[in-house]
């Protein structure tokens, strides 16, 4: 526990290590040369942004899922080596214009660092950065996520966004309404990583006749609005399938930015239950209520040998 006489004592020694002109002039020489230092390292690293900026502009256009991984692996080595180079040639700096300014010790500020008031200060102030940066540095070597990743951070429910920053300190998100959401490393539990940034979704239609059924599907198809923030792959018939004589199932695939599954799920599936409105039901094109599910590729071959394990019980 810390009683009043130790913070008497430290605020005492604050004050006479401030009364004292050559230690004054000493932290402001020391103030100084941390703003130019801050000021140059942000100069200097101004190469690596642009080097980040030229990896992350490939890795969009590159086709080769493999090797766009690989490139969003540089670009987040590169945003965690700005932060990096920063911090090192600020820290640097002031240690040696403070050796430098003040070769005889620290004097007063030895007795500073002793007190409990200042093991107070740093336990509070660099104690939670510490924390940061373990969680940052485990995070990156066990490769949780990449910059460009869309993710979401537990357990924070609306936490979620593309990975625009990565250090080892904090996480910069872009939120699909278009927010700037920064969180401390230390805070994150879980990742949800959504691969190749992705949600791929099927919807199983059954209809009397292949050919009508077709034409109607293709037509609400076209309706669906596709780009980046919409339907990333647009809906496209994947394939047909006979299961009687007055019976087709027709899967329809395609792929949005996570958040838009209601493009699916409501707008497309409302769409097809309209084609038969006011329809007798004996006449109706569409047989049964169409059927929307995820669709990931590699999800379906992971789930199938958990499913054959669970046979094999």
């Amino acid at each position: 526990m810390i009683d009043q006489n130790n913070i008497n004592s430290s605020v005492r020694d604050i004050q006479k290590f401030f009364d004292d002109p050559g230690t004054f002039g000493a932290i402001v020489i020391l103030g100084i040369s941390l703003i130019v230092a801050y000021i140059l390292s942000r100069f200097l690293t101004s190469g690596i942004i642009k080097l980040a900026q030229i990896v992350g502009a490939h890795s969009d256009n590159e086709s080769n899922e493999d090797r766009a991984l690989r490139l969003r692996q540089i670009e987040t080595y590169l945003s965690v080596a700005i932060a990096a180079v920063r911090a090192l040639i600020v820290a640097a700096t002031g240690i040696v214009v403070w050796i430098t300014i003040n070769p005889s010790g620290i004097g007063a500020a030895a007795t500073i660092g002793a007190s409990a008031f200042f093991v107070v200060f740093a336990g509070q102030s660099f104690g939670m950065i510490i924390r940061d940066i373990t969680t940052g540095t485990a995070m990156i070597i066990e490769k949780w996520f990449n910059v460009g990743d869309f993710i979401k951070i537990e357990p924070f429910v609306d936490v979620s966004g593309v990975v625009e920053r990565l250090t080892l300190r904090s996480t910069r998100l872009r939120s699909l309404n278009g927010e700037i959401i920064w969180i401390h490393n230390q805070q994150i539990q879980a990742v949800h990583v959504t691969p190749r940034g992705v949600r791929t979704m099927a919807v199983d239609i059954f209809v009397r006749d292949r050919v009508a059924g077709e034409r109607a599907i293709e037509k609400i198809v076209g309706t669906v609005p596709t780009g980046t923030m919409m339907m990333a792959r647009p809906l496209r018939i994947k394939y047909a399938e006979r299961w009687d004589d007055e019976l087709w199932r027709i899967t329809v695939v395609g792929s949005m930015l996570p958040g838009r599954e209601w493009l699916v799920e409501r707008y497309f599936v409302n769409a097809l239950k309209d084609i038969d409105e006011g329809v007798p039901k004996a006449e109706r094109l569409i047989v049964h209520e169409p059927i929307a599910r995820y669709a990931d590729s590699e999800a379906d071959r992971r789930f199938k040998r958990a499913v054959r394990v669970a046979k094999d019980k």
